[in-house]
C-alpha cells in the first residue's frame, strides 16, 4: 500500500516559487508576470488496525503584476485584492486597539 505522506510530499515539491509567479504572458509586446501569495498545507495519517488517509488544501491571493514595457519594469498592484485583506485587517486592529485604551482607562 503507498505512503499517502510520501505522495503528498513529492507534489509539494512543485509548489513554492512556481506558485507565487505565474507563468510570463506577452501581449502586444508587453510582458506581464503576475505575482500571489499562497499558501498550503498536507496532512495525513494511518492507525494500527491499517486505515490511511490523508488530505490538503491552499489558498491563493493574487498581489498584482510585473509589467515591463521595453527597459521599464514596475510592480502593479491588484488593488481590489490588497483592499479585500487591508480593511479587515484595518478593522481588527482598531477595534483591538480600542479596547486596549478603554482597558487602560480604567
Amino acid at each position: 500500500m503507498p505512503n499517502i505522506a510520501q505522495d503528498l510530499a513529492q507534489q509539494s515539491v512543485h509548489f513554492g516559487v512556481s506558485s507565487a509567479y505565474g507563468d510570463q504572458q506577452d501581449v502586444d509586446g508587453v510582458r506581464i508576470i503576475p505575482v500571489a501569495a499562497t499558501w498550503h498545507g498536507f496532512g495525513g495519517g494511518s492507525d494500527e488496525k491499517g486505515n490511511e488517509g490523508g488530505g490538503g488544501g491552499g489558498y491563493s491571493l493574487p498581489f498584482g503584476a510585473y509589467i515591463r514595457r521595453g527597459d521599464d519594469l514596475r510592480f502593479e498592484p491588484n488593488v481590489i485584492a490588497l483592499l479585500g485583506v487591508g480593511i479587515p485587517f484595518l478593522w481588527v486592529a482598531g477595534r483591538a486597539l480600542s479596547r486596549v485604551i478603554r482597558a487602560l482607562k480604567k
